[in-house]
């Protein structure tokens, strides 16, 4: 089925390997877009909780996805983010179209963005990670009671509710704390001459332009993969906040190499185009 082209994805906070992390709905947006660059903002994978005990198969195909975006051409970038810094041991590692960075600044149309996944305004997680790792464990223990809650709503025929989004709108702390975060990044990109600042981390999508005395930058932020579905899409000189819950998805079906093939296959695939080049740059040699 026709895929939409775009020139730019951006996703973050999927939070693979934990039972609130949306696997089936991410694959289907994955599934409808066919984008030049795939920027993964960071805690695509969720270190903190994992455990081999689970990672269900719809975990899985998302990584696959990624990987046969990839080998067919889309250049994928993995920023990495608080809750998977093992990979920041990693950084700077390419294979073929998949290259593992802590921050990413591209060229668009004449303007500079600047991405990273925004951790580093987190004072507790610099500071103190055990407390951060606390707050994170009661999140997703709270989101766990709202899809029983929610569960329970619709079988009585009424809406869903938010309980997390109604706690943050509540509390003023959390408020003064997302108004920091993005104030932070707005400053710190008009400081380095950046026209965007693009941010994941806080699990809010947003997208807002920002003028101060010293120049002025737009903030976006890509929402998550958990509560928002949410994702950046560049396109047209434009950026725009998909929402998946409210943006028709195009019919399609998903790749169906991907319940074929083995994820090594599809590692392969990626490594091939490389090592030809390689060993085409070597004959002429």
């Amino acid at each position: 089925m026709k895929k939409r082209k775009i020139e730019i994805a951006v996703i973050s906070d999927v939070h693979l390997g934990t039972l609130e992390s949306r696997a089936d709905e991410l694959l289907s947006y994955l599934s409808s877009i066919n984008p030049g660059k795939l920027i993964l903002n960071g805690d695509i994978i969720d270190v903190w909780q994992f455990s081999k005990r689970y990672f269900p198969p719809s975990h899985m195909k998302v990584l696959r996805k990624l990987i046969s975006m990839a080998s067919k051409g889309t250049e994928v970038f993995y920023i990495t983010g608080n809750h998977d810094e093992m990979l920041r041991k990693f950084s700077g590692t390419s294979m073929g179209n998949l290259h593992v960075v802590d921050k990413l600044v591209l060229q668009l149309h004449g303007k500079k963005a600047w991405f990273f996944h925004g951790d580093v305004f987190d004072l507790p997680i610099q500071n103190a990670k055990w407390l951060a790792k606390l707050g994170s464990y009661s999140y997703y223990l709270l989101i766990l009671v709202n899809r029983w809650a929610n569960w329970v709503l619709i079988k009585l025929g009424k809406e869903r509710y938010s309980l997390s989004r109604k706690i943050r709108k509540s509390a003023s702390q959390a408020e003064q704390y997302t108004q920091h975060f993005e104030e932070s990044g707005v400053r710190m990109a008009i400081e380095h001459g950046y026209d965007y600042v693009v941010c994941g981390h806080i699990h809010q999508p947003k997208k807002q332009v920002h003028t101060t005395k010293r120049g002025s930058c737009t903030y976006l932020n890509s929402g998550d993969w958990i509560e928002s579905l949410t994702a950046l899409e560049y396109s047209f000189k434009r950026w725009k906040i998909y929402r998946y819950k409210q943006d028709k998805l195009l019919p399609f079906f998903v790749d169906e190499e991907l319940k074929e093939m083995d994820i090594n296959e599809l590692i392969a695939s990626i490594s091939a185009p490389v090592e030809k080049k390689n060993k085409d740059k070597e004959s002429i040699d």
